[in-house]
């Protein structure tokens, strides 16, 4: 399971926990119902919100039905612990099917041409050429079943491969992101579509294109020492953007993407607004390793000694009372950390990845042993971070809605959360 807006059950709620499921559950079963078992690989955290953005917008007579009505009695799945539940249905969840196989499609080619893992075998490669081209295809058919053109999503892949190939020191990295932003501006933008809430679609296509840029930006900063280490291409090392501009980058996407969504009308918003308006900002945190905004701050209220005195950005050494005492190099043969490791703490070296069919065989043995939903945590399958079972309870320290939980940004901007029920009264 990949992508990066991952909840802890204990914020979402017992509701909106049931509903996050229900689409989660939905997308899997779209997979399966059109494209067989083997699809169901491609299930993933950021797809099901293009289901959840719909049923959000869906009224009485339109195309998706209203929000909550558009459900059915799934049977037992073993990634459920053998239970039943109720499981979205309808354009939502087959329009995130055809998004998510179209770009699992495109990814597994580009593994291919990039020779990783096992894929660098001529045999191997060519059966993953011809799975990748059957999901592409698969991924059109249902698309256009829905209304939607999945040839925006193929070329925007078409064209990363080239704008890649091209980009170098001084690119600017947004120009890196515009093929990632483009397909998911145009998926957005199709929920509204499907919700019969034409007006949303400017919005929403806005959200989208943000949200492409931010999973994009996201995705490099966290594979940046994978890449350095096994020489593969990586977007923040080829143009020479540093971790400020990224995270400065990343900090203004999730705001621009809280912006939009208030301009677009919502008949059951809490749980997008929740995923997009809460989450994001932990993704964003989880990815870099820190807690704090990326913006410099104000000298009109700080002076410029203490734009000086901070360090750049979100990184660097812990400051103020919990600063370390009479630091030393990380050099110095007496240093605790002599010999490697960060002196400032940080998360262990990162294990490596696993090629695209280790992975499958491993997500299969996540499946039929329920891990992937029952256990408190489990290795991802080809990223081999650690996430959380989908049924785990969590009982991490990890601060709630109640009384703001991180709704307003260090930067003074507070958003509006009208129609969401967490308790924040920013």
């Amino acid at each position: 399971m990949f992508g990066i807006v991952r909840p802890c059950s204990h914020r979402l709620g017992e509701h909106l926990k049931a509903q996050w499921m229900a689409h989660l559950c939905g997308l899997c079963l779209a997979l399966r119902g059109d494209h067989g078992q083997f699809a169901r690989v491609v299930t993933n955290y950021d797809g099901l919100l293009i289901s959840v953005l719909t049923e959000a917008q869906a009224e009485h007579g339109g195309r998706g039905g209203k929000a909550g009505t558009g459900r059915r009695t799934a049977g037992p799945c073993p990634l459920r612990g053998m239970r039943t539940a109720s499981v979205a249905q309808g354009e939502g969840a087959r329009l995130a099917a055809a998004v998510s196989l179209v770009l699992a499609s495109a990814k597994v080619r580009d593994h291919v041409a990039d020779g990783d893992g096992l894929l660098a075998r001529r045999p191997v490669a060519l059966a993953a050429r011809k799975v990748a081209d059957n999901w592409g295809r698969a991924g059109a058919r249902t698309g256009a079943d829905v209304g939607f053109d999945t040839a925006v999503l193929v070329d925007a892949v078409d064209r990363q491969a080239g704008i890649e190939s091209l980009a170098g020191p001084g690119t600017p990295v947004l120009t890196v992101t515009e093929p990632t932003e483009t397909a998911t501006a145009a998926a957005f933008a199709h929920t509204a579509v499907l919700a019969g809430r034409p007006g949303n679609a400017e919005p929403l296509a806005e959200a989208g294109r943000l949200f492409g840029r931010l999973a994009h930006l996201l995705d490099a900063v966290e594979d940046r020492d994978a890449d350095a280490a096994s020489g593969a291409w990586n977007p923040l090392t080829a143009t020479g953007t540093p971790l400020t501009e990224a995270r400065r980058l990343a900090d203004d996407a999730v705001h621009g993407i809280r912006l939009a969504l208030k301009e677009a009308e919502f008949t059951d918003g809490r749980l997008a607004h929740l995923l997009l308006v809460h989450e994001l900002p932990r993704s964003v945190d989880r990815a870099f390793g820190t807690a704090a905004c990326g913006h410099e701050p104000d000298t009109a209220h700080t002076g410029p000694s203490a734009r000086s005195a901070a360090p750049h950005g979100a990184f660097g050494p812990p400051q103020g009372p919990y600063a370390p005492q009479h630091p030393r190099a990380p050099h110095d043969p007496d240093h605790p950390h002599h010999g490697g490791g960060n002196p400032f703490g940080g998360e262990p070296p990162r294990p490596g990845k696993r090629g695209f069919f280790t992975g499958c065989a491993v997500a299969v043995g996540l499946c039929c042993t329920c891990k992937a939903c029952c256990a408190d945590e489990f290795e991802g399958p080809w990223s081999r971070r650690r996430r959380e079972g989908w049924c785990s309870d969590c009982d991490c320290d990890c601060p709630d809605c109640s009384g703001c939980g991180g709704c307003c940004d260090c930067c003074g901007n507070c958003c509006s959360c009208d129609g969401c029920d967490c308790g924040c009264d920013c």
